[in-house]
């Protein structure tokens, strides 16, 4: 069974720094793309990063450019992803979510596979 497993998630102060990972649990997803989305307590789903297979290609979305940057390891069996956080602010919080997918996008509908979510919970 396909899974995608996010940890790293947690209660900091604002400024401070995270990072998330997610684990792919088979070596199929190296060469899929692989995503990072966050929503928010009464807010959409939204796009927060994405890497290529091959991890040449990365985007950033607005609000987090600058601050968060994300990364890929294709180990021989699984593939790890992660997202690094750094000067965090309460309008990050959220639960983070990584998705694999064969295009690269930052539209949630090309992501065929999901995890099932990481909380972080920035104070102020």
């Amino acid at each position: 069974q396909v899974q995608l497993v996010e940890s790293g998630g947690g209660l900091l102060q604002a400024g401070g720094s995270l990072r998330l990972s997610c684990s792919a649990s088979e070596s199929t997803f190296s060469s899929y793309a692989m995503c990072w989305f966050r929503q928010a307590p009464g807010k959409e789903r939204q796009f927060v990063a994405v890497i290529s297979w091959s991890g040449g290609t990365k985007s950033i979305a607005d609000s987090v450019k600058g601050r968060f940057t994300v990364s890929r390891d294709n180990a021989k069996n699984t593939v790890y992803v992660y997202l690094q956080m750094n000067s965090l602010k309460p309008e990050d919080t959220a639960v983070y979510y990584c998705a694999a997918g064969v295009q690269y996008a930052t539209r949630q509908a090309a992501y065929d596979y999901w995890g099932q979510g990481t909380q972080v919970t920035v104070s102020s």
